[in-house]
């Protein structure tokens, strides 16, 4: 596989500049495993630098389930209506709640401590961070709520 698609790869995965996914590479000898880990850490501390930022804009997303006897909303907070008119943001309020109504936690500590059900292999709070550092905007999960018969 060549460096251009390499880059692509993870471009693609991560949402981060080809900059920071270059230097990553550079940095792990090409070793895709060992780059996507130091981009993963990169996100959280984004994240992080981020974290103290007020959010005061974003969007309030719902899941019906085909039975329609199980529905969920989830505020999906940012800092700039510019990123809450983002599709990107959107989708990601949208598959929260998707996510909520499939494993209804209790409370959002619960819901950012679980695997997302579309990848297992990362947490919601690795999803935000990773929508924190593409978007360059704190995100937050303001309120949910799940509505059963």
């Amino acid at each position: 596989m060549s460096d251009l698609d390499k880059v692509k790869k993870l471009r693609e995965s991560t949402g981060l500049s080809f900059n920071e996914i270059k230097k990553a590479l550079d940095e792990s000898g090409e070793d895709e495993t060992k780059a996507l880990e130091t981009l993963q850490r990169l996100g959280v501390l984004m994240a992080a630098k981020k974290a103290s930022r007020e959010v005061k804009e974003g969007v309030i997303s719902t899941y019906i389930h085909s039975t329609k006897k199980l529905g969920v909303m989830v505020e999906l907070l940012c800092e700039t209506d510019f990123v809450a008119r983002n599709s990107e943001f959107q989708a990601l309020a949208y598959d929260l709640a998707l996510h909520i109504a499939a494993l209804k936690p209790a409370d959002l500590e619960e819901l950012l401590g679980q695997e997302f059900v579309k990848d297992p292999s990362k947490t919601i709070r690795d999803i935000i961070n990773q929508s924190v550092a593409k978007l360059g905007e704190n995100i937050q999960v303001g309120h949910f709520t799940i509505f059963e018969i």
